[in-house]
C-alpha cells in the first residue's frame, strides 16, 4: 500500500482562491476577446464564488439548521 503525501498548506484556501482569481484576469487581458478569453474570465469568477462561499462557510454567524 502506498503512503499518501499530504502538503502543509501556507495560505488559506481564500487567498489561494483570489491569488488565481487576480492571475487568471491578467492573463484574460492580454488575449484578444474570444472564447479562451471568456473562458479564463469565467474560471476567475469561480474562483471569486468560491472564495466567497467558504468564508461564509467558516463565518462564525452561520447556524446549522434545526
Amino acid at each position: 500500500m502506498s503512503t499518501r503525501r499530504r502538503f502543509k498548506q501556507v495560505q488559506s484556501l481564500e487567498e489561494r482562491l483570489s491569488q488565481e482569481a487576480a492571475r487568471l484576469r491578467e492573463e484574460a487581458k492580454a488575449l484578444p476577446p474570444g472564447m479562451e478569453r471568456e473562458h479564463m474570465l469565467r474560471k476567475a469568477r469561480q474562483c471569486d464564488t468560491g472564495s466567497h462561499v467558504s468564508e461564509w462557510l467558516r463565518s462564525p454567524g452561520l447556524q446549522p439548521p434545526n
